[in-house]
């Protein structure tokens, strides 16, 4: 299969330090290219990838944060995820599939290229002007990493849930319980992520607690302000971002791994890290947690800080092999691998479209080609009108037909088979705005 991963810029492929989405993608595009599927991975210069690397912006564009804050327009990340983008879909015909891990940026591309393209819900969907565009693009087939994300957003097709999945073979587990002596808190030192509910129970509990991850721009008032006087040293030690080797110290040698997040988390990477080692985790019920953690067997889930310290006291209760076993039954690469194939599979089958092995999907290429055949027409200013409703797909009559059935009523008759087909996957009831009679079980037949 001809695969197209396409990453978001801000940080490498792998990722050096914190990027979990950056770290997935990895994991897909070497499995894949492993395993002979053609891979072409986009990503930004100096990503490491045995796939075809086509690298955009000299660097992490988390390196340029400094210049991108002083841009207040942003043109600097929008120029090179545009480029990106523009290649992406100018070689979509080179694809059997092209899997966007960047976002709602690359939406707007994807009814314009036959290539099926499957959208991984990484990220919360804000601000509001991002969840509109998602709404408006709800008809795409869209990649869930948590059942609970389903729920947060029912508006969009959900091909399928896709649990995240770690290489196990990176992470030594350590199964004995003598000598542990502190609590491990992995992650963004945000108000979300709860590092100051650890703090407060690491000093409750009398253990010493360890604090590794980054602080945002937008987080630094918070650590300075909450959390900046607590860190002595001693009980409460800062280590700042750890690389790889580093996290694995820290959580294979922890008593247990502290997640009292107060966020709708859509997975959390840092809970199977931890299983992976063997150390157990210990969350605040929200978000994706009851999905991963197994209850009283990989960790304890708990309704309140109070009861989370409670729990905590009960670390040495758990059997870290079973903990371990978790990770291995659940949240290997391997099985995320091999559900991203299957669903590949599906997705390809079911596009129906042919597809042109160079340039543009066909039905890109054709259109432009019809559409210059057309323009020789001569049309009242009522038809200039009702096109470029069509074009924006804001029809004021609610019936009105989709774009792409209005071109064939004109005359564009050589879509033919290709025409109806199209009209299939994206009827206009489906692309409606206001989304009242969208199905979200069309693409998937349930």
């Amino acid at each position: 299969m001809r695969i197209a991963h396409v990453a978001p810029l801000w940080e490498l492929v792998p990722p050096k330090a914190y990027g979990g989405t950056e770290l997935v993608v990895h994991l897909l595009s070497e499995e894949m290219a492993r395993r002979g599927h053609e891979v072409t991975l986009f990503a930004v210069a100096g990503s490491q990838t045995i796939a075809e690397l086509e690298a955009y912006a000299p660097v992490a564009l988390r390196e340029l944060e400094n210049q991108i804050q002083q841009d207040k327009t942003h043109c600097t990340v929008m120029a090179y995820e545009l480029k990106m983008l523009q290649d992406v879909f100018q070689r979509a015909g080179e694809f059997d599939i092209i899997h966007n891990h960047l976002g709602f940026q690359a939406l707007p591309f994807a009814d314009f290229v036959d290539t099926p393209v499957v959208t991984t819900l990484h990220n919360a969907l804000n601000p509001e002007p991002v969840r509109k565009l998602f709404f408006r693009n709800a008809h795409l087939p869209y990649i869930s990493i948590s059942d609970y994300q389903q729920k947060l957003w029912p508006e969009l097709n959900y091909a399928a849930t896709i649990y995240h999945g770690i290489d196990l073979d990176r992470f030594e587990p350590c199964y004995e319980h003598g000598g542990k002596d502190y609590l491990a808190f992995l992650g963004r030192l945000s108000p979300e992520k709860g590092p100051h509910h650890a703090i407060r129970i690491a000093k409750e509990l009398g253990m010493k607690l360890v604090l590794a991850g980054k602080i945002d721009r937008v987080d630094q008032q918070f650590y300075d302000r909450e959390l900046a006087h607590l860190v002595d040293g001693e009980q409460i030690v800062y280590v700042g971002e750890v690389g790889h080797g580093q996290k694995v110290e820290l959580l294979r040698n922890a008593a247990a791994t502290l997640c009292p997040i107060e966020w709708p988390e859509p997975f959390g990477l840092v809970m199977i890290e931890s299983m992976a080692c063997g150390t157990p985790v210990f969350a605040l019920r929200d978000g994706s947690v009851p999905e991963v953690i197994d209850q009283d067997v990989s960790g304890a889930i708990a309704g309140s800080v109070e009861e989370l310290r409670e729990a905590v006291r009960r670390y040495r209760d758990f059997d870290r092999r079973l903990v371990r076993g978790v990770a291995e039954k659940r949240f290997s690469a391997r099985r995320m691998v091999d559900d991203h194939l299957r669903l590949y599979e599906t997705l390809v089958a079911r596009s129906g479209v042919p597809k042109t092995r160079w340039g543009l999907g066909s039905r890109s290429a054709r259109v432009r080609e019809l559409s210059g055949e057309h323009a020789q027409q001569q049309l009242t200013p009522s038809q200039v009108a009702e096109r470029k409703q069509a074009a924006l797909g804001r029809k004021s009559n609610p019936g009105a037909e989709h774009p792409i059935q209005s071109s064939v009523a004109l005359g564009l008759g050589e879509l033919g088979e290709l025409g109806a087909k199209l009209d299939h996957r994206f009827p206009a009831s489906q692309l409606r705005p206001d989304m009242s009679e969208y199905n979200p079980g069309y693409f998937t037949g349930s």
